[in-house]
């Protein structure tokens, strides 16, 4: 079981290195931003694969920082970040 819990850690890395090209092109900051989320919880799921594989509670531990830091990210994001608000005439256009 433990080897196929490392394989799937590992898997789970090369999935996320793939996640990398987005946010090198992506083309808006929130695409960005969306790539970095699931490339921390790519990251995420393979500490927590790779430390139920070995044992290590510590691992299990940085994992669970990453996922609190990862949500202070996004919100850190959004609020720098507002959504554009539309005004009354945009609405009655397109009604």
């Amino acid at each position: 079981m433990t080897d196929f819990l490392l394989a799937a850690a590992i898997f789970v890395l090369a999935m996320v290195a793939l996640g990398l090209v987005r946010i090198l092109r992506g083309p808006g900051d929130a695409d960005r931003m969306m790539a970095a989320q699931l490339l921390g919880t790519g990251g995420i799921a393979s500490l927590l694969l790779a430390g139920s594989a070995t044992g290590e509670a510590a691992t299990i531990d940085v994992a669970l920082t990453l996922a609190l830091l990862a949500a202070f990210a996004s919100f850190a994001f959004v609020k720098a970040h507002p959504a554009p608000r539309q005004d009354e005439s945009a609405r009655e256009d397109d009604a």
